[in-house]
């Protein structure tokens, strides 16, 4: 065979092994939901949201602080009440650029129904930034999502 058939049959098999991988990484991109709430028209950053659960309960989520920055620690917190969860994540993805997967699972508290974490954004070139932040939670093995929005700005000298 020639090099020029073996360099097409190299990179046809790359780009099929690159396609299985995207396949296979796909879902942790986009969370399983099984019910999802209405996206909510609460500002994060004037302080806790709340929300109604599809088929009863209510999640409570906050970030400080406020007003949210990109680049810095942030304290996530969530309390749901109405059903038990068992689990609770955030999923931050930008609204308008694709920012990679930002998803911190967020530790159940002494509370009932309290959840609590840390958490960051990635930096926007483009200074200011629309973030969903997507709290979910999984409860009797159902997985419920609660979008919140809210904008963040670069830190100063980006």
């Amino acid at each position: 065979m020639s090099k020029k058939i073996i360099y097409d049959l190299a990179i046809l098999g790359a780009v099929i092994a690159l396609g299985g991988l995207g396949y296979t990484l796909a879902p942790l991109l986009t969370p399983k939901t099984d019910l999802a709430a209405p996206l909510s028209d609460c500002d994060l950053n004037r302080g806790p949201c709340r929300a109604a659960l599809p088929g009863g309960g209510e999640v409570e989520f906050s970030i400080s602080p406020r007003p949210v920055p990109a680049l810095k620690p942030l304290t996530l917190s969530a309390r749901v009440s109405g059903i038990p969860a068992s689990q609770v994540e955030v999923d931050f993805a930008g609204v308008d650029t694709k920012m990679g997967y930002t998803r911190p699972r967020l530790a159940a508290a002494k509370e009932a129904g309290s959840f609590g974490g840390q958490g960051n954004l990635p930096v926007c070139i483009t200074g200011t930034m629309i973030w969903q932040a997507t709290v979910l939670v999984s409860s009797g093995g159902k997985n419920i999502a609660v979008p919140f929005r809210f904008e963040s700005a670069a830190p100063e000298g980006h």
